[in-house]
């Protein structure tokens, strides 16, 4: 079987590899990538000990925004160093009065990254290559520089301390001190106390482990881009001035307010249970209602496709119905109709008062006058027998043939003046006083006789709502 050569050499493998080898080390070690933008540079001094290793990370409220990539120690000085460091987009911009701080990134000493504070907007922003003096930073607190701040002293009020805290720890409470606490911890010592409160940890730990993890979002960097937002959120009340102080001030007074009305808020709190559960039932005919309305929305679905034609056709019938009612037209005409209606408008006004007196009138007719035209006035041997309405017909004739001429002087009635041996005294006429007479029979009477005054006429209703009145109620009066 014959061997194919291979197409690289082991040469050239050999430096392919070493090449790699070197570019990964020049990357592991700080170095940056070809052809990619300069990244922001910022030195800071330090005047202690900084233990920082290269790639030492560089982060504002815990997110990542670069990179330690020199330490340089300032020649004649034991401590002093200045630290370089590149900084990302998402760490920009940078301010004049920026600090920074190296921290632990565990317990124990070692793995130290540096926590920069980028500064307020109203500072001026740096530019890259700028460097932040010595009173901008703070080294890292190591354990030795801890255990040489305990000399004699402070170690023996530190065993003070300790042995106060240890007593406190295990003095068995009095029954004052009792009073005011919970049942299950009363009797108790502190220590004791302590350690009944481990029991609800693990409860507790278990939430606080599912805050945290729901903190950090679910995808990767929710937390950081939380972190930038709640950045540009303090950026813009920074720059509120005094707007947020208003808030403020606004605010405290809505809290005093709640605080008064602590007992309705609380009162209101405790029926919210009740109205959740009554929300989460109608929640539930909602998602119910969802099915029909979609089918509702296919349904109309196909007429909504046909709006458009249809107000594309309607478009042409209203222009012409625009024309129609124009001045030139339908316009034109009702303004020549108007004065017709309005006067047509008055003499239908007009027609239902007189409809209306016609009316009442017509009910006078039939409740009053024609029943009393039908009564027979019985008076006596001057009784006729006859209704009222005939009577006033024959008094007619009477007056008639009374009224016909006796000679050349015309229509006249004539009487002649008689007089008897029978005097007649009427009473008091008026301011005139009475009137005397002769007769030559004795009066009867007046038929009907004279009441003193006219009946009463009432104005306040119709004519109709009236009694009917009954002309035999009236009497014969004597004679004088």
């Amino acid at each position: 079987m014959r061997r194919h050569k291979p197409r690289v050499s082991r040469f050239m493998a050999g430096i392919i590899g070493v090449l790699v080898i070197v570019a990964a080390c020049y990357l592991v070690f700080g170095g940056s990538l070809p052809f990619s933008g300069a990244p922001f540079v910022l030195k800071a001094t330090f005047t202690s000990n900084t233990e920082l290793h290269i790639p030492s990370p560089v982060r504002i409220a815990g997110v990542d925004v670069g990179n330690v990539t020199s330490v340089n120690y300032i020649p004649h000085s034991r401590n002093a160093a200045i630290v370089t460091m590149d900084i990302d987009k998402n760490g920009l911009p940078i301010h004049s009065n920026a600090t920074v701080l190296i921290r632990s990134r565990i317990f124990l000493e070692g793995n130290f990254y540096v926590d920069l504070s980028p500064g307020t907007p109203e500072a001026p922003v740096l530019r890259t290559g700028a460097t932040l003096p010595a009173s901008n930073t703070s080294g890292p607190v190591q354990l030795d520089r801890v255990l040489s701040a305990l000399n004699y002293n402070a170690r023996g009020n530190l065993q003070v301390l300790l042995q106060g805290l240890g007593a406190a720890l295990n003095s068995e409470p009095t029954a004052a001190e009792d009073a005011g606490q919970d049942p299950i911890v009363r009797g108790l010592t502190g220590g004791q106390s302590l350690n009944k409160s481990l029991e609800y940890s693990v409860g507790a730990f278990r939430a606080s482990s599912i805050v945290n993890e729901a903190l950090l979002g679910i995808q990767p960097h929710d937390l950081e881009n939380v972190v930038i937002g709640n950045s540009e959120v303090l950026k813009g009340l920074a720059g509120a001035g005094s707007q947020l102080a208003s808030f403020v001030h606004t605010f405290n007074s809505t809290l005093g307010a709640l605080a008064a009305r602590q007992q309705a808020l609380s009162d209101t709190i405790s029926v919210l249970p009740a109205f959740l559960r009554n929300t989460d039932i109608s929640d539930t005919a909602l998602d119910r209602s969802f099915g029909p309305t979609q089918q509702f929305a296919k349904a109309i679905l196909p007429g909504i496709k046909q709006l458009g034609p249809t107000i594309s056709a309607g478009l042409p019938w209203l222009s012409q119905a625009t024309a129609l009612a124009s001045n030139a037209d339908l316009g034109g005409l009702l303004k020549d109709l108007s004065p017709a209606v309005d006067n047509t408008a008055h003499t239908i006004g007009a027609t239902r008062s007189l409809i209306s007196g016609a009316d009442e009138l017509a009910r006078c007719f039939t409740h009053n006058i024609v029943p009393t035209g039908n009564q027979v006035i019985k008076d006596g041997p001057a009784s006729s027998g006859e209704p009222v309405y005939q009577e006033l017909f024959d008094s007619a004739v009477g007056i008639a043939g009374a009224s016909g001429n006796f000679d050349g002087n015309g229509r006249y009635v004539r009487s002649s003046a008689g007089g008897g041996t029978i005097q007649a005294q009427t009473p008091n006429v008026s301011s005139a006083g009475p009137y005397y007479g002769n007769f030559v029979l004795t009066p009867l009477g007046t038929r009907p006789a004279f009441a003193g005054s006219a009946p009463p006429l009432n104005r306040s209703k119709p004519c109709y709502l009236n009694p009917e009145p009954d002309l035999n109620r009236v009497t014969t009066g004597a004679g004088p």
